[in-house]
């Protein structure tokens, strides 16, 4: 299943409006478009007077104006992206300006001293005016589509860190839940094993619910906060519950956000395991792909599903891996034969969308 990409958030909110990065292809394709077109709508012009030879040196000019321009605010975006407020757009506009001047005097300059024709001497000033004042113009234009642009993407970041953090809300009050049951069950059957659970519900809540941060943790530590809940339910279902790892070949420092496949092996305990009078097997598979990790939780398929089965927690993984691995990751679930399969295949960092933290 292909999920939709998501634009980047920080804690505090609202990024400010960055500017565009003029180092990717898709900044320099819209410089150069925006170049050609103009050259090309001037000889479309009713009153033009240039001529094919003019439209193909214009043309030439226009888009090494375009290239050279593109680099500059590439090298220069940096130390432009520390200044505040509009300042970074005001800074863009003038360097643009200023390089579009610039190239016009040396290209008049140069055409009268190699005695090329394509501008006559009293045009030489309004040559650099026109095409000063075509760059201020555009470049305005282009500039506040940007600007545009990045506050949308703003604003729609805010909308899904607001949904990733109310799914996580919703998420540890339900981990929460059942793990105290867990305990409450015990206290009556075997109180030395309910003590050393509610250690181990200590131990397992300060690890990973005791931040306050959303940076990622890694696969190592989530597999690890998967056993101490299946050490929990062990002793709750005893024999019922076996579990079978095929988890070798995984890289244990792959990064992962919290909590993120431990509401699916409880989803196949509650809803595969609990409703079988005899138990099943859970299992719990990886394998390490060439610029991905894929990973598998398969549990039974009870003939008559157990209650309270309301999609939750399979609906906030997808989110959130959606939110944080972007449109490569992909999250199935459905039958398979008598079991039931979800399969999270999670891109590698150094091949995924740029980090959102």
């Amino acid at each position: 299943m292909r999920l939709p990409a998501t634009p980047r958030l920080t804690n505090a909110g609202l990024e400010p409006s960055p500017l565009p990065d003029f180092c990717s292809a898709p900044a320099l394709f819209a410089l150069l478009v925006v170049a050609a077109l103009t050259v090309t709508v001037m000889l479309l012009a009713p009153e033009s007077s240039r001529g094919w030879r003019g439209y193909s040196v214009g043309m030439l000019f226009a888009e090494w104006i375009a290239m050279f321009t593109g680099v500059a605010l590439c090298k220069l975006r940096p130390a432009l992206g520390r200044l505040h407020g509009l300042l970074p757009y005001a800074a863009v506009w003038l360097i643009m300006l200023l390089i579009v001047a610039l190239t016009s005097v040396l290209a008049a300059w140069m055409d009268g001293a190699l005695h090329m024709g394509l501008i006559r001497g009293d045009d030489a000033f309004e040559f650099v005016r026109d095409n000063s004042t075509i760059a201020a113009l555009l470049g305005a234009a282009m500039l506040r589509y940007f600007y545009v642009l990045a506050q949308w993407q703003a604003r729609l970041a805010a909308v899904a860190r607001a949904q990733v953090e109310a799914l996580q809300a919703r998420i540890r009050p339900h981990f929460l839940f059942n793990s105290m049951n867990t305990v409450a069950a015990l206290i009556r059957v075997d109180p030395r094993a309910a003590e050393r659970t509610v250690e181990d519900l200590s131990e397992l809540f300060r690890a990973a619910l005791g931040r306050h941060d959303t940076r990622d943790g890694t696969l190592e530590e989530e597999l690890g906060l998967i056993e101490r809940y299946l050490a929990i339910e062990q002793l709750r279902l005893g024999p019922r519950l076996r579990i079978r790892r095929e988890l070798d070949t995984l890289p244990g420092a792959f990064p992962l956000p919290h909590l993120l496949l431990q509401p699916l092996v409880e989803n196949a305990v509650r809803h595969g395991i609990q409703p079988l009078r005899e138990g099943g097997e859970v299992i719990l598979r990886g394998r390490r792909l060439e610029r991905a990790i894929e990973i598998e939780i398969d549990n039974p398929l009870p003939a008559t599903p157990a209650s309270g089965g309301n999609g939750h927690g399979l609906a906030n993984v997808r989110q959130r891996v959606a939110y944080r691995y972007g449109p490569r990751a992909e999250v199935d679930a459905g039958p398979l034969g008598e079991r039931f399969v979800v399969r999270l295949l999670l891109p590698d960092d150094n091949d995924a969308r740029i980090d959102r933290r």
